[in-house]
């Protein structure tokens, strides 16, 4: 049969091409452009307002090839860009898509399979192939990680967790019910979505909750504040543990600091927003002697939420495992224990240091605790790792010491 021009039939799979095609272009172009100079996530937002012409399908289809293309981390680095990420579409998503279809469509059937048997078929057909290669850095990290599991983890985009205000869970609930929005409940304070859903358009009352990764939460229970005590949250940020420690005991005296206004000045919506009223906030670089701001000050409870590499987060963040290189480990913990030996002073004795990073590496986590008792004589009460890649959440560490 001899098809015309104008026979619907042979439109489709020219069709297919050029979007197939359309797409690699696109990928390409943004690939070219990232310069990691910036979050990825920032990135594409620009990009997209540059190219309005694009609609919300093309924008959705790029975010996913780039952002699967980091998740393979240095998997076949010398491979051509192309196939690694085919590679990273079959490693990082359950059905095929048209793009597969066109340039890889003897993968197609494998799409369905278990992601050990994808592992297994890309071996036999890649010989360099190694998992370990998702983290590059994984000499670096803590002794507890189930290696296997966290580089598996990578593939699968984390999820959106919120902490709901004590007595208030009935009514989000409720509320999610109504709205039809997908959701799975943890706990009573804890429900998880999809990332990427807008819930502020379904939970409006933002007093009642907080958005705040699975992980992040638990790190509440090594607080065990107690009524009236004097607390310190000396790398506040945007105040997420301070929330949470208030929600434990709204009774402390709390003061909080950081080095960026711009963070305290969020602090300060945020702790609005949630009724936190009575705290104090100073704008602190703890890489310097605080004395002159902070010389009557002694506290129950520090809570040392340490700047760090983020990797526990890079499933949120991709692009790190790209880009991320070895020696701003010894960074971060170089600035964690400067700013360690600026803060222990203030604490009381037989109180705790609440000792927190989102990092892996046991640089940052259990050799810098090993420093901390080492050089301050505290006594290690607890520590852990919190393993948020069997959840979908990011990954901590968490240590309470005691100033003896």
């Amino acid at each position: 049969m001899k098809f015309s021009a104008k026979n619907p039939c042979q439109r489709k799979p020219q069709n297919r091409y050029m979007k197939a095609i359309h797409q690699l272009a696109t990928f390409n172009n943004i690939l070219n452009q990232y310069d990691f100079k910036e979050p990825l996530s920032r990135f594409l937002a620009t990009f997209f307002r540059q190219h309005k012409q694009m609609g919300s399908t093309d924008r959705r289809i790029a975010t996913r090839l780039i952002y699967n293309y980091f998740r393979i981390g240095k998997i076949l680095i010398n491979e051509a860009v192309e196939t690694r990420l085919l590679i990273a579409e079959l490693l990082c998503n359950n059905q095929t898509n048209s793009f597969v279809s066109h340039f890889k469509p003897e993968w197609e059937n494998i799409f369905s399979c278990l992601l050990k048997d994808k592992i297994s078929f890309l071996k036999s057909n890649f010989k360099d192939f190694n998992l370990e290669n998702v983290f590059a850095l994984h000499q670096n990290l803590s002794l507890d990680i189930d290696k296997e599991a966290f580089y598996n983890s990578f593939f699968t985009q984390p999820d959106l967790f919120i902490r709901i205000k004590k007595g208030e869970d009935k009514s989000i609930i409720k509320q999610l019910i109504f709205s039809n929005l997908p959701h799975n409940v943890i706990n009573k304070q804890t429900i998880s979505f999809t990332n990427g859903i807008k819930l502020d358009t379904i939970l409006t009352n933002k007093g009642i909750y907080e958005v705040q990764d699975l992980s992040s939460q638990g790190v509440g229970q090594y607080f065990k504040p107690q009524k009236w005590d004097k607390w310190w949250d000396c790398c506040a940020a945007s105040g997420g543990k301070s929330l949470l420690l208030y929600d434990e005991q709204p009774d402390i005296k709390l003061v909080v600091s950081d080095i960026r206004e711009s963070v305290l000045i969020n602090l300060d919506e945020r702790f609005k927003t949630a009724g936190l009223k009575n705290y104090q906030k100073k704008i602190l670089d703890l890489t310097l002697n605080p004395a002159p701001y902070m010389h009557n000050y002694a506290f129950d409870g520090i809570i040392f939420d340490a700047p760090c590499s983020g990797s526990g987060t890079w499933g949120r963040t991709p692009e790190m495992l790209y880009q991320f290189e070895t020696h701003k480990i010894n960074f971060f913990s170089d600035l964690q224990r400067r700013i360690a030996t600026n803060i222990i002073s203030y604490l009381n004795k037989g109180k705790p240091l609440i000792y927190i990073t989102c990092s892996v590496f046991k640089q940052e986590n259990e050799e810098q605790v090993a420093w901390l008792q080492s050089q301050f004589g505290l006594v290690l009460e607890s520590q852990q790792i919190i393993k948020g890649y069997h959840l979908k959440a990011d990954t901590m560490f968490v240590a309470r010491l005691i100033k003896s």
